[in-house]
């Protein structure tokens, strides 16, 4: 009976090594045939590639942007109202550390300087010509060099 039992344990370990070796050998073609792609993927190894494979790859290539491109613009719009999310969080910490001092309210600060004219509208307004002299030495031997105008 022993015997018997070590036969069928034989027959099943070898079934089980030519299971193996098949699946083993399956995958070692997978491999290869997954690395051919891969190599035509990036441009390689093209000599041998029909039109209709050479249109394949463009089309399959394509895909992949446009599904690139949509995760890259996910990430962009995700990014963008994170920091939306964090400027709120700002601008709220701002207004309670600018009424703590007691200055004025950060937005309606930010509202005044806004709403004053730039600095080109300013430089052009006869308000604000101003002509000033600059002199250079001591205030004996000083002598008059050139007007400036702000």
């Amino acid at each position: 009976m022993h015997v018997k039992e070590s036969n069928t344990n034989k027959q099943a370990n070898g079934q089980n090594m030519e299971q193996l070796k098949d699946e083993a050998a399956g995958m070692i073609k997978t491999i290869e045939i997954l690395e051919v792609s891969k190599r035509k993927l990036l441009g390689e190894c093209l000599g041998s590639c029909t039109i209709e494979d050479l249109q394949q790859i463009e089309q399959q290539l394509e895909r992949s942007v446009s599904t690139i491109r949509a995760r890259k613009t996910q990430v962009y719009k995700e990014k963008i109202e994170h920091l939306k999310q964090k400027e709120k969080l700002l601008t709220a910490e701002n207004a309670k550390l600018s009424e703590k001092s007691g200055g004025q309210p950060w937005q309606v600060a930010r509202e005044q300087r806004e709403n004053l004219p730039s600095e080109e509208q300013r430089e052009s307004s006869s308000i604000s010509d101003v002509e000033t002299e600059l002199f250079i030495g001591l205030p004996e031997t000083r002598t008059k060099r050139l007007p400036i105008r702000n």
